[in-house]
């Protein structure tokens, strides 16, 4: 598929923001189905009341900035300005403001650009608005606070070491020109900021100071403020707050000068590289001149449609046929890192099978072949404005964006667009151009392209080391047959050409009359034994789209582990046997998902209600004729291993799972699936599996937007006519049993699965039991209270980590809360550190205890507000919507009722409801993921006997258990969990429905 333009990541913490872009794009990109969270993290809101304020500015400089011997300054300058100010000198201030009025706040910094955004409630607005602006008039940057928050910039490139796209990336960057800014450490760690500072007498306080006096000066910063003021209150408001903020009128850094920073020798090689992640891949990248300017024709975006197009005749469908890939996608994700003013990329990344890999010169060769194919026939204007067609609709009937969001992506194309252009620089095709679409196309030649492989094969071949995240890679020189072939005229393949006419592009628009009555929440219009439809026409956005999801329920899917990876395996080449009938539809904005639940399989799609029946019958059909072909059965597999092992080496997937495993009963975990999985399964077991699969259902379905109730019933009636499923002969629960924990503190401490990686994972687990509504929303309320003072204690004040944070657990209708800790093993020992959480929950006793009447009403009121806000929209109110027809609970006024035990709610209530947590009844676990490094008595690249040799890639398929020290000799290690947990009493199955 084409690359996204990137989203900067959100962090769960309560401030200062991640560098670059999400993992998300890349490394979640091995399959086409996502997990279904225990805890349901739906944005709790309904529709009475207004949306929330938000605000962002963006700088005109970043990490290109920083000085040669200070790298990362730029991004720990944006960490520190967040740290007090004069008029506000309160260290964790803002955040504390912001928490207490239901507000969030982040920031980012990228190559030219730094930008910080925050919301909170309407009536607050003001005030955090005069808060923030403090960070660019008079911030303190204390000494004291710098010497911690290094720790935070520490642990967040820690976390970021072991992700596959920023290695990469990083990689990348090292090829450029000597002293390009491309080449920059733009992260900056403990060593670039602490460390190498105080042995050269570099004073990062004076440095950080001059640097804000130098950059962040006013007349190169954007702002943009949204909320439900007149236009000339914000103003007012605006000129009155901001019109202190110093304007040094110094020129802006320009770097644009500064051109073809990859014009070198060693670009146009092939590199080998070790991946952290088992993943076959290949990108084939070309740093073209940069092309910003070219904005109103976007011609990356009209050649990555192409490549990235997955019909007939593309070159994934070809690859697909050949079973080498199983993704690809290209273009440029408009960060800074891809597009700036020295150069734009284009890269093409394809994730290959193991028998792609073994003939990636060959998956090479067909790029070059179709890239050959467009330079040959030139631009087309019949795809040009097909494309625009699209954006244009997509555009017209866009659904609004959460504020934060909009506001940040306001605020940057103010710095990149003319006035006219603020809100559709970076979404509209304005102009065809072919000269210019043409320009960039021919200059993507097999000579000028960089070929890096990503292969655990490389293991051992990799020589050279990558500086700053130790990636391990070699350079070679192309092949010269292909390199030769490749100079020359080479043939063009007849299977690759471009895509037909679209016929899923809606063209009617119009919105339907409703054939019965409104209702406020969805109505079960139809229930029979082999199904049920819930129904909800829209008549608040007001859009031409709509919602429809069905849950196929099945009680095969927990028999075994076995048919967990079975299940896997189908929803897998389903989505495989789909993607290129099904890709028009993608492309139309028509979207699908295929999910493989815990209980049932899933299917979603939404978009322009025209043409959606026609993609929701067609993923019915493709099920209903399900077919495995024996190379494609081996190619998903082979991939799912991968994806396994993905999962498990990451401490926090790791922490889920043993957590889950030892709270609900008979679920399986990730190693029982990864264990059967590597035992081999065969077609037979799959078919087999399937055909009893589809023999036996309970369909559940929810149909939002703009149908009739007519329209809507054939959604159902098509499941059911097309499959010819028998009902369930037995009810199927669709949650989990779960067990009662004992009244005393347990603890389970797991080596990372991840070999030689620092980073370790804490959780501290209390369980309170089967509790009703109004527990849960006072859990809601406690945690909600926890959040500032834990990111206080345990992050700015004991620096542990980067992620620090306290959740509200509903684990199939049990309820708990925990404590989450993210550390580095080279720096504290999880034992230590769950010492630490103790103290904290220590000192939120006292906190709680001296609570205010007022402190509790103002989160209260905070609470209430999030739950009134208004949906941006309709799908917010639909994922809510569904989570009550997925859990089978159908309490769609869920917020009302929660609003209403909020307001009943008392302080002592609260206070004695977290005191019930602590004490000697308590029902404490832990959970402990150990990293690699000197506090757990492993060195983080550990020498291993020379008859063996060693791999990078740990096992996986079996836990090490550790034993406690004397530091926690009060907790009951666990280390074998069936034998703890079926000594246990089960709750009974629990829904919230009172």
């Amino acid at each position: 598929e084409e690359e996204a333009a990137a989203a900067e990541e959100e962090d769960d913490d309560s401030g200062e923001g991640t560098e670059e872009e999400s993992e998300e794009g890349e490394d979640e990109q091995d399959s086409d189905f996502e997990e279904l969270e225990e805890d349901f993290d739906v944005k709790k809101k309904k529709c009475s009341s207004e949306k929330q304020s938000a605000a962002a500015l963006c700088i005109g400089v970043g990490s290109f900035s920083d000085p040669d011997d200070l790298p990362g300054l730029a991004h720990f300058l944006e960490h520190m300005v967040f740290m007090g100010s004069e008029k506000y000198p309160a260290e964790n201030g803002f955040d504390a403001f912001l928490k207490k009025h239901g507000g969030s706040d982040n920031a980012s910094t990228d190559c030219e650009r730094t930008i910080f955004q925050f919301d909170v409630q309407r009536k607050h607005f003001r005030e955090a608005l005069d808060r923030w602006a403090q960070f660019f008039i008079c911030p303190l940057m204390i000494k004291d606070a710098i010497d911690r928050e290094v720790e935070a910039v520490d642990s967040e490139y820690q976390l970021a070491r072991p992700s596959d796209s920023h290695r990469k990336e990083m990689l990348f960057g090292s090829l450029a020109k000597t002293n390009h800014p491309m080449g920059k450490f733009c992260w900056g760690n403990a060593q670039t900021l602490k460390h190498e500072p105080q042995e050269k007498n570099i004073d990062t306080y004076a440095r950080l100071r001059e640097f804000w006096k130098r950059h962040y000066s006013s007349h190169y910063m954007t702002l943009a403020v949204q909320s439900k003021e007149s236009l000339d209150t914000l103003e007012e408001w605006v000129r009155e707050i901001f019109s202190q903020v110093p304007n040094n009128a110094l020129p802006k850094p320009d770097f644009s000068h500064l051109l073809d920073p990859f014009d070198t020798v060693n670009f146009n090689k092939l590199y080998r590289v070790v991946p952290v992640r088992k993943v076959h891949a290949l990108t084939i990248t070309w740093a073209l001149p940069p092309q910003e300017k070219h904005y109103r024709v976007k011609p990356l975006h009209y050649i990555s449609w192409l490549i990235g197009h997955e019909g007939t005749g593309s070159i994934l469908s070809l690859l697909r046929k050949k079973c080498w890939a199983l993704a690809l996608f290209g273009g440029n994700s408009e960060t800074g890192f891809d597009q700036n003013t020295t150069y734009s990329i284009f890269s093409i990344s394809i994730t290959l099978t193991n028998e792609g890999y073994q003939n990636f010169y060959q998956v090479a060769h067909l790029v070059f072949q179709y890239l050959k194919m467009l330079q040959t026939i030139g631009p087309q204007e019949r795809i040009y404005e097909e494309i625009q067609k699209i954006e244009a609709n997509e555009f017209r009937y866009q659904e609004q964006t959460d504020p934060i969001d909009y506001v940040e992506n306001i605020c940057e194309n103010m710095q990149l667009f003319p006035k006219g252009d603020f809100l559709t620089g970076d979404q509209l095709m304005f102009e065809y151009k072919p000269e210019i679409i043409s320009a960039a196309l021919n200059l993507l030649t097999p000579e000028k392209a960089n070929l890096l492989l990503l292969s655990p094969e490389n293991e051992g071949r990799c020589e050279l080391k990558e500086k700053w995240f130790g990636t391990q890679y070699s350079m070679e020189d192309v092949d010269k047959d292909w390199r030769g072939r490749w100079v020359g005229d080479f043939e063009l393949n007849p299977d690759l050409h471009l895509p037909a006419e679209n016929k899923f592009i809606a063209t009617d628009f119009t919105l339907k009359t409703s054939d019965c009555p409104d209702t406020e929440y969805p109505v079960r219009i139809v229930n029979n034994e082999r199904g049920c439809l819930w129904f909800k026409k829209d008549t608040k956005f007001k859009i031409p789209k709509a919602y429809v999801r069905f849950h196929l329920i099945s009680p095969l899917i927990q028999k075994s582990p076995e048919n967990l990876v079975l299940f896997d395996i189908f929803v897998n080449i389903l989505a495989h046997n789909l993607a290129e009938p099904a890709y028009e539809a993608d492309v139309a904005q028509l979207e699908y998902k295929l999910v493989a639940g815990e209980h049932g399989f899933v299917i979603k799609v939404k978009g322009f209600n025209h043409k959606l029946p026609l993609l929701f019958n067609l993923i019915i059909d493709y099920l209903a004729d399900f077919t495995a072909a024996p190379d494609v059965f081996d190619m998903i597999a082979e991939q799912l291993k991968k994806t396994y092992f993905n999962i498990l080496i990451k401490p926090e997937k790791l922490g889920k799972d043993i957590r889950l495993l030892i709270l609900e009963n008979s679920r399986w975990s990730m190693i029982q699936k990864y264990q059967a999985i590597m035992k081999g399964l065969t077609v037979k077991n799959l078919i087999t599996f399937v055909d009893s699969l589809k023999s036996e259902l309970h369909a559940e379905g929810l149909v939002q937007g703009n149908f009739t109730s007519m329209e809507a019933m054939e959604f159902l009636h098509y499941v059911i006519q097309k499959l010819q499923f028998q009902r369930l002969s037995v009810e199927v629960p669709v949650h989990f049993r779960v067990v009662e924990l004992p009244q005393k503190p347990h603890l389970c401490k797991v080596k990372s699965l991840n070999k030689g990686d620092a980073n370790s994972e804490v959780t501290v687990y209390y369980q309170s039991g089967t509790k009703n509504l109004r527990e849960h929303t006072l859990m809601e309320l406690l945690v909600m209270h926890m959040e500032e003072p834990c990111f206080d204690f345990l992050r700015t004040k004991e620096t542990l980590g980067y992620h620090v944070y306290p959740t509200c657990r509903n684990t199939s209708g049990v309820l708990g809360f925990s404590v989450t800790v993210e550390t580095q093993a080279t720096k504290f020992n999880t034992e230590l550190v769950e010492k630490k959480v103790e103290e904290f929950l220590m000192y939120f006793a006292e906190k709680m205890a001296n609570l205010t009447d007022e402190a509790f009403k103002t989160q209260v009121t905070a609470l209430i507000k999030l739950k009134e806000c208004e949906d941006t929209h309709l799908g917010e109110e639909v994922d809510r919507n569904w989570f009550e027809v997925v859990t089978q609970q159908y309490i769609f006024d869920r917020l009302n009722r929660e609003i209403e035990a909020l307001r009943m709610i008392t302080k002592s209530e609260l206070v004695s409801w977290f005191m019930e947590h602590r004490g000697p009844n308590s029902r404490k676990l832990s959970v402990h993921i150990v990293g690699y490094g000197d506090e757990e008595q492993d060195s983080a690249g550990e020498p291993t006997p020379a008859d063996q040799p060693s791999s990078s890639y740990g096992e996986v398929s079996k836990l090490t258990f550790l034993p406690a020290s004397q530091l926690l000799a009060d907790a009951t290690v666990i280390t074998d969990i069936r034998a703890f947990t079926s000594t246990l009493h089960l709750f009974p199955f629990h829904k919230i429905l009172k």
